[in-house]
Formats: C-alpha cells, sequence, structure tokens
C-alpha cells in the first residue's frame, strides 16, 4: 500500500509539473510585460524607476546622471514615410541608446512614443561629452524598409541631462530635472543638449508640448508628475 501511495504521489507530481512549469512561464513574460517597452524591448517607465531603485541599494547616495531624450519632429517621419518605418526608426534609436547607456554601465528605456531615457552611474562629470554622444550617434543616418521598399531616414534629437543623486525620488527629481533641461534645448533650437543647473525652470509655455505626456498621463491617482 505504501509503494502504491508513492507511485501515485510521483505520477501526480509528473502531471502537475507541466502545469507548474506553464504557470512560472506566465508569470515570468508577465512580469517582463509589466516592465518592458512591448515595441523596442526596452525598460519601460516602470522599468527604469526599478532600475533606479537597484542603483540607490547599490549606491545610495551616489551621483548619478539621467538623460531625458525627446526625437525632433518625429510626426514628419510618420507622415512621410509610414507608420511601419516609424516603428522601426524607434527601435534602431532605442537601440542606440541602449547600447550607449550599456557601455556607461547604465540603463535605458522607451518612456513613451519618441521619447527615452537613460540612467548612468556618474563616473565622470562631463556631462557635454555624454550628451554630444547621444545627439551624434543617434543622428546618423538610420536604414528603414517596409512594404513600400527600402528608405534612408535621419533623425536629431532634443537631450536634456541632470546630474542628481541616486536617493533623489525618481518622479519628482530625477526626471523632473531632466524633463526641465530638455526643454531648454528643444527651445534653443533642437538638436542640441541643456544641462540642468540648481533654479532652472521650464521654458515659456509655447514651448511645451501640447496636452499631457503620455507617460503624465499612466500616472498612478494622486501621484507628482515630471
Amino acid at each position: 500500500m505504501i509503494a502504491t501511495a508513492m507511485v501515485a504521489l510521483a505520477l501526480g507530481r509528473l502531471t502537475a509539473w507541466p502545469t507548474i512549469h506553464r504557470l512560472r512561464t506566465h508569470l515570468a513574460d508577465a512580469t517582463w510585460s509589466m516592465l518592458h517597452d512591448p515595441l523596442t524591448g526596452m525598460l519601460n517607465r516602470a522599468g527604469l524607476q526599478a532600475a533606479h531603485a537597484t542603483f540607490a541599494e547599490t549606491a545610495p547616495a551616489q551621483p548619478m546622471i539621467v538623460a531625458l531624450i525627446d526625437l525632433d519632429d518625429f510626426k514628419r517621419v510618420n507622415d512621410t514615410h509610414g507608420h511601419s518605418r516609424g516603428d522601426g526608426l524607434l527601435i534602431e534609436v532605442g537601440q542606440r541608446i541602449t547600447d550607449i547607456a550599456a557601455l556607461h554601465g547604465g540603463a535605458a528605456a522607451r518612456l513613451a512614443g519618441d521619447e527615452y531615457a537613460a540612467l548612468l552611474p556618474a563616473s565622470t562629470d562631463d556631462l557635454n561629452r555624454i550628451a554630444d554622444t547621444f545627439t551624434t550617434i543617434i543622428a546618423e543616418p538610420v536604414a528603414l524598409s517596409a512594404e513600400g521598399g527600402p528608405a534612408t531616414v535621419t533623425i536629431t534629437a532634443s537631450v536634456g541631462l541632470a546630474l542628481v543623486d541616486t536617493s533623489d525620488a525618481f518622479t519628482e527629481v530625477v526626471l523632473h530635472r531632466a524633463d526641465i533641461a530638455m526643454y531648454h534645448a528643444k527651445r534653443n533650437g533642437r538638436n542640441r543638449h541643456a544641462i540642468y543647473q540648481p533654479g532652472m525652470t521650464m521654458p515659456p509655455a509655447q514651448h511645451h508640448r501640447r496636452g499631457p505626456r503620455l507617460r503624465d498621463r499612466r500616472q498612478p491617482t494622486g501621484g507628482a508628475t515630471a
């Protein structure tokens, strides 16, 4: 009887294993989806916030560089070349930003639409060089293909950088300061960068986007926005 019970238990475990494996796979997939952008495979806003939390745990109160990157006149690409090529451009630009962030030991994300961000350990105080790297590499031509045939597309970006601490609040300080700097880059002519300085505020409203950003609309109720 004992032997029969042991065999039944073993068979039960074997039968249950595929179900457990599927549940674990579904859980892993769901977790990945919560933290990643489905188009580019980059981190999304929640994923970048998780990366920031990890930096804060491993290196509390250490300086870090945050970059907010907004493509210039991306709508023109969709209107001229179609949304399929527009998506291809977003993927390629995202890969370039990811490569730069990885080179510096950091993390990169697509926040929404044509807006990206990167968190980098502050191994250097030469923020201008890092910003120039982003703008230069993003501006290199991108070869895209779609149903209408191949096309070469060039896009520029406005980049806002800020030097923050890993202990700073992610939305209210980290993203907010880089956001202010990015808008100053837009105001100054696009295809350039600006670095946040203490006391810097948003430029006049006519230089802002119309309406709330997609990432702001997704803020939890009652949460602050950048």
